[in-house]
């Protein structure tokens, strides 16, 4: 079959399949076995193979290339348009292999074994981190029931537990209140030691790596920001501009405009969540010790926290980051 263009709705078990011809007459349109696709794939000629970017959509990606195909990945949310019919995984085949072939469609890098590692490390430390919070949250709480307050800050807060942990009777806390609290302490400390553990990780990468090194020569880029810029990202020949990058991060406004009327909203708050907060906050950092710094970026940045605020200023500069990047 002289197949020129594929699309493969992809799942756990069984992947819709659709592929056309030159003309976009269609010659393949079925499901196929988990263990079947490749085998389907490697007995036709180089094609263009589309997929939308979602779970395990890197890993297939790299598998087809392997094949001699020509893979893009696009985002689920372009390629819905085109869809015909009710939703099944047949015409969300067909739908991906119309949406791929459009001279204007956006797609997804695909990432590389090396930047889905390194993303992990990213994932599972900012579940850490989730784990930590909400740990912290429970224990204000049952201390509140018990009425004390524990001040701001998790610094704060473990100073408190040592204290209680020594003498809970002196607070008027009872024994069994105590080891519940004692297991908590427990817990909190492993959670602090497994994100520790993660730093160094982060850190050992960002240590041995030159692209992450040129990144943090950016005032407000650290080793979180550098590295998982890098795994995110990859190769920034994808986008076209700097603007484009930070577009991507959802660091730009939303635009609500008709005719000769423009109207421009916050950020559109698009892309990688975690990626564009990292930015935020290290820009954050950068904007507190720009009153003492003379360059030029940093009186940029100065008057404009005086003109629009602290917040505005740090989203202003994560942007100007993002597009240095």
């Amino acid at each position: 079959m002289k197949v020129k263009t594929i699309g493969i709705d992809l799942a756990k078990e069984v992947f819709g399949v659709h592929g056309v011809d030159a003309r976009g007459k269609s010659l393949v349109h079925k499901r196929v076995s988990r263990k079947h696709l490749l085998g389907l794939l490697v007995k036709l000629e180089p094609c263009l193979v589309g997929m939308e970017a979602c779970g395990s959509a890197h890993h297939w990606a790299r598998e087809i290339e392997k094949l001699g195909h020509t893979v893009k990945l696009m985002s689920p949310q372009f390629v819905a348009p085109y869809r015909k019919g009710n939703k099944n995984d047949p015409n969300d085949a067909e739908a991906i292999c119309e949406a791929v072939t459009r001279p204007s469609m956006r797609f997804v890098p695909i990432k590389s074994e090396a930047q889905q590692d390194l993303q992990a490390l990213h994932r599972v430390r900012e579940q850490l981190l989730k784990s930590r919070t909400a740990l912290v949250n429970q224990v204000r709480g049952l201390l509140g029931e018990h009425g004390i307050v524990a001040p701001r800050g998790i610094a704060h807060l473990r100073r408190l537990m040592v204290e209680i942990l020594a003498e809970p009777a002196s607070r008027g806390l009872s024994g069994l209140f105590g080891e519940t609290l004692f297991e908590i302490a427990e817990r909190l400390r492993f959670l602090d030691e497994r994100i520790r553990t993660y730093d160094l990780r982060i850190g050992r990468v960002f240590a041995h790596d030159e692209r992450c090194q040129r990144l943090a020569k950016v005032e407000g880029v650290g080793p979180l920001v550098a590295t998982a810029l890098v795994a995110a990202v990859g190769n920034a020949n994808e986008f076209k501009s700097g603007r484009e990058l930070s577009a991507w991060l959802g660091l730009v406004p939303r635009q609500h405009s008709s005719g000769n009327r423009n109207v421009l909203l916050g950020i559109s708050k698009r892309g990688d969540r975690y990626l564009r907060t990292l930015l935020i906050h290290g820009a954050r950092s950068a904007l507190c010790r720009a009153e003492r710094r003379s360059d030029r970026r940093s009186i940029w940045a100065s008057k404009l926290k005086l003109a629009r605020g602290f917040n505005v200023a740090a989203v202003a500069l994560a942007d100007k980051n993002a597009r240095i990047l």
